[in-house]
């Protein structure tokens, strides 16, 4: 997959089927309007796109009251669309200015401009200053220079899957739910750090997990977790808190990782966590010897539900 910023001046592409969005989570509704792109282009013998924009429109309109988390910062957004197998994706700095383009000059510089014949959006996208142009205006402003498909609503359980969906599920811990409206269950990636190595002490060395990005993390509690390591999944538990049993002060917040029958030095190393089910919440434990009973607990709990749900480590 060729990555292009946009401004990119006279740059010349091949014909293209490109689906627009901006595909936070990238999930199924998403990847159903960017596999038709690709289905599109292979029909049409056409070169496959998509276009997305960076930073959210709300941080530029300024919207957002406080720093935007994301289900897929955009590293995480490109590497899933590189999965896809799409030819070319454009990353469209999102300014004040593209903002307040009038729908035509949206689509005679970002759609006609880049050789588009063939666009495809979900049902509710929209362009231009104010989100004026939408997918019924979309053939007035095609100029008749390109042809286009609706991707029409999807849905799971009778509700539509959305970003918004993921993000409220994701901010109440209900990791579970996550895998019917991704596709996949929902991944950070981030560099194991040095922590304050407590947890070796008590027979749970955990890895400290520095999150790489601006994404939505879990609400505070211990989750039953699987982690990538140099290419292999490991089952593990994971405590996202303030460590209250050995800090009276929280200070700052901490992802730690007890993988199971796993003993190598990592620190340093790119990890992914994969997220499966929250256990319960966190707690300060009245002795060390309780907290190692709960852990023992959280740990057969984990391995319980991996073992339901037959996950390979």
């Amino acid at each position: 997959m060729l990555e292009f910023p946009l401004n990119l001046g006279k740059r010349q592409f091949p014909p293209l089927a490109m689906a627009l969005g901006y595909f936070d989570g990238v999930h199924l509704g998403h990847q159903q309007v960017i596999l038709e792109a690709k289905k599109q282009a292979r029909d049409a013998g056409l070169n496959s796109a998509v276009m997305t924009f960076d930073p959210h429109p709300s941080v530029v309109l300024g919207k957002a009251k406080k720093p935007i988390q994301y289900i897929t910062p955009l590293t995480e957004k490109i590497r899933m669309i590189e999965q896809l197998g799409i030819d070319f994706l454009f990353i469209v700095h999102f300014t004040v200015e593209f903002a307040n383009l009038l729908p035509q000059e949206f689509v005679d510089q970002y759609i006609i401009g880049l050789q588009v014949k063939h666009v495809v959006a979900g049902f509710d996208y929209t362009y231009g200053r104010m989100g004026k142009g939408n997918m019924e205006t979309l053939p007035f402003h095609s100029r008749e220079k390109f042809t286009y498909t609706v991707v029409p609503e999807l849905t799971e359980g009778n509700t539509k899957i959305s970003s918004t969906r993921i993000r409220s599920l994701l901010n109440e811990g209900k990791a579970d739910q996550l895998k019917a409206l991704l596709g996949r269950y929902y991944l950070t990636t981030g560099r194991v750090i040095h922590g304050d190595k407590r947890g070796r002490t008590i027979g749970f060395p955990t890895a400290n997990i520095d999150l790489n990005d601006h994404y939505i993390i879990p609400p505070l509690g211990v989750y039953a977790v699987r982690m990538k390591v140099n290419d292999r999944w490991h089952q593990g538990v994971c405590n996202i808190g303030y460590v209250p049993t050995f800090h009276n002060e929280a200070v700052k917040l901490s992802v730690e990782v007890h993988l199971f029958d796993f003993d190598q030095d990592i620190y340093g190393q790119e990890v992914m966590i994969e997220w499966h089910r929250y256990l319960r919440k966190e707690q300060k434990f009245s002795s060390i010897e309780e907290l190692v009973k709960q852990i023992e607990k959280d740990k057969q709990n984990a391995l319980s539900y991996f073992k339901e749900n037959r996950q390979s480590s």
